[in-house]
């Protein structure tokens, strides 16, 4: 059985269709841009329907980006960026892992090795990681936390150190 021919339908101009296979994400980013198109009264309900088979059927992102090209939330034509696939089947970018974290943990894992040497600057870079974290919405707090926790045992160890050393001097003299 063959499908329906749109001939409203259009690919961009000038670029190829994508042939990546899409998702089920994709599929239903399509569908709520039809789902719009079809509630602000750009289609009739027969033709929704037939679209929304369609997406749900559909294998690639190009077949996709065909069903939704003529309704305002589709995608737009690509830019010269030569990217393969539209902008509205793009996933979301994931956010960056904070650097000063993963220095925090490096840090305070390195607080044995170095008898305690780290100890101060992964609690330094661990509480300036957190507020970076906090601020900007990236990702790395266990690290920092790590860094913190590490590096706060290693301080209150050695002050220990140095007051049970100050402590048996006093004593013995």
């Amino acid at each position: 059985m063959s499908q329906p021919h749109y001939p409203s339908w259009q690919p961009w101009q000038g670029h190829s269709v994508p042939s990546m296979l899409a998702s089920h994400a994709d599929r239903e980013r399509a569908v709520d841009v039809l789902r719009a198109g079809y509630g602000e009264g750009r289609m009739e309900h027969g033709e929704f329907e037939k679209r929304v088979a369609r997406a749900y059927a559909a294998r690639t992102v190009g077949e996709l980006a065909l069903l939704v090209a003529d309704l305002p939330q589709g995608p737009a034509p690509q830019s010269a960026s030569n990217a393969p696939v539209p902008r509205t089947f793009l996933p979301v970018p994931r956010p960056q892992t904070n650097g000063k974290a993963v220095a925090a943990a490096v840090c305070g894992l390195l607080c044995v090795p170095t008898m305690g040497l780290t100890g101060i600057p992964a609690v330094v870079l661990g509480h300036v990681a957190r507020n970076e974290i906090r601020s900007r919405g990236e990702l790395g707090d266990g690290l920092a936390l790590t860094g913190l926790v590490l590096g706060w045992l290693s301080t209150a160890g050695w002050a220990l150190v140095l007051v049970l050393l100050t402590v048996v001097s006093v004593v013995a003299a």
